[in-house]
């Protein structure tokens, strides 16, 4: 094992010495207070799960409709994992304040995060999104809180440059060219976040772009068309066929929950972070069809049909990592076909997880 001496006479770590592991780097939440909005949903929980291994004290704010209720208790569990849960609305500023008023840290993962929906309803996307996110803003910016962690989307690319064809890389600094209402709050969300907060004297901000989470108890919802992980695995599963949105040739970059968690604890302490804004991807194309290969196997009846792109679906991209490397330390660790395995076999032994609506749907 060699080390390196520099030109200032300091001995750096050696070359090959092992990663710090996240939960080494976590030990600096000991104590600290937590808020995060929207925590008891699938990437909330599992922030939630960490900051507690982390023992961080841990206030989560959500209105807890955003799935069945049985579903929040049965599958995502937050309310058995010794937090306060404080069930109210980021539009509601007193009850946003309160639980801001003491915080060290706060993650806004709240928002109308489906794409389908807030095409049908842009007003209620306007009121979650834009509205709720700038009561957030406003009462951290008066909190004494240190930094505050905006979840984006990897939405806000849209399809990309339109001269380039194929699947191509998302980079951070690139224009920004979102085609949905979706994407829009959330561009506006990022923009705002930048104008209220970071300056010499308030919280710090750092934001991620999450590209597409998967990963179990992700359930399907109503109308949507996102989350084809889920969406895919439970048709296979209730034996009927696969539907591949304009052929499956969209490509997209599937990142793992328990990665993305991981991801988002970091940028709370991560000092490289403060002011930043980072994709939270794998770097590595997955197109629909290929997931729905992976799945296939699992299913002896498995087979696929080619339906419609939905409007406001984008062609789709990949993350470009370099900046999650460098400023947040951090890479997956689980990749598409270990994590599409674990999400088939939890399935298979959590039948009660495909959603009633979704089981009484008559076939294709």
């Amino acid at each position: 094992m060699s080390q390196t001496v520099n030109g200032n006479g300091a001995v750096s770590a050696p070359r090959n010495a092992p990663e710090e592991t996240v939960a080494a780097r976590l030990e600096k939440l000991r104590d600290a207070r937590v808020v995060v909005t929207g925590g008891a949903g699938l990437v909330g929980s599992r922030l939630v799960a960490l900051l507690r291994q982390a023992d961080a004290e841990v206030t989560v704010l959500d209105r807890l409709d955003a799935y069945p209720e049985s579903a929040h208790t049965a599958l995502f569990g937050v309310e058995n994992l010794g937090v306060r849960v404080v069930v109210g609305d980021i539009c509601d500023r007193e009850a946003v304040r309160r639980v801001i008023a003491d915080a060290d840290f706060v993650v806004h993962a709240a928002a109308y995060a489906d794409v389908a929906a807030c095409t049908r309803r842009p007003d209620i996307a306007f009121r979650a999104n834009v509205q709720g996110t700038q009561v957030v803003l406003e009462e951290t910016a008066a909190s004494k809180a240190r930094r505050l962690v905006l979840v984006s989307s990897a939405a806000v690319y849209g399809d990309g440059d339109p001269a380039i064809r194929g699947p191509q890389v998302f980079h951070e600094d690139q224009r920004l060219l979102p085609v949905s209402v979706y994407a829009n709050s959330k561009l506006w969300a990022e923009h705002q976040t930048r104008l209220l907060l970071g300056g010499p004297d308030g919280p710090e901000y750092a934001v991620l772009r999450y590209f597409s989470v998967y990963g179990d108890p992700q359930i399907p919802k109503p109308g949507s068309h996102s989350w084809m992980v889920a969406w895919l695995s439970m048709q296979a599963r209730l034996g009927r066929p696969m539907r591949l949105n304009g052929g499956g040739v969209q490509v997209r970059d599937l990142v793992h929950v328990e990665d993305v968690a991981a991801a988002t604890a970091l940028a709370l302490i991560e000092e490289r972070m403060a002011g930043q804004t980072v994709n939270v991807g794998t770097g590595v194309p997955t197109s629909v069809r290929e997931v729905g290969e992976l799945i296939a196997p699992h299913f002896p009846r498995s087979r696929f049909i080619t339906t419609p792109m939905p409007e406001g679906d984008p062609l789709g991209g990949y993350a470009a990592t370099d900046h999650s490397r460098e400023l947040l330390r951090w890479k997956p660790r689980i990749d598409v076909r270990a994590g599409v395995e674990r999400y088939v076999r939890w399935l298979t032994a959590t039948p009660h997880a495909v959603p009633g609506w979704l089981a009484a749907e008559p076939a294709a």
